[in-house]
């Protein structure tokens, strides 16, 4: 019964949270838990505490690995132009459209957060509408607030 219950006249007893013939399946939810708090990022089911993805454009152990979609960086990219150096493609809409991070600047690459902090951290480097590169961070705290750091 694979150490998760009591073989009692040839079939297991499984101990709590394990079920199947073996007691191999594992009915705890923790490993698909995706960063956001959802199981399986919401792309998929739990099954024996293995996410079995449904939306194919989405894998990893989580559903929450996509190669295909934008990432964050492109995702965020016009309103950190707007809201940095108000230039870019969303300059007019800006304030409509691109209040919802918290924004600091830093003076260089080296003030930006570094990775090993307790929320996700995205570090981005994007072209501008005048073909030159800028550099900003993009995390999200365990409030569900976006932070924004970009290098001025």
């Amino acid at each position: 019964c694979t150490g998760n219950g009591i073989c009692k006249c040839r079939v297991c007893e499984c101990f709590p949270n394990f079920t199947g013939s073996a007691c191999d399946c594992s009915l705890d939810t923790t490993p698909c838990m995706a960063s956001n708090g959802q199981i399986c990022n919401g792309r998929g089911t739990c099954e024996c505490g293995t996410c079995n993805c449904t939306d194919p454009k989405f894998q990893g152990p989580t559903c929450e690995m996509c190669q295909t979609c934008l990432g964050v960086c492109a995702e965020h990219k016009d309103c950190v132009q707007c809201r940095a150096f108000d230039k870019g493609e969303k300059k007019e809409t800006c304030a409509q459209e691109c209040m919802h991070f918290n924004m600091t600047r830093v003076e260089s690459r080296d003030k930006l957060p570094q990775p090993g902090q307790p929320d996700p951290l995205s570090h981005c480097k994007e072209k501008d509408v005048d073909d030159c590169w800028f550099y900003f961070t993009y995390s999200v705290n365990s409030n569900g607030e976006a932070n924004v750091h970009v290098v001025e």
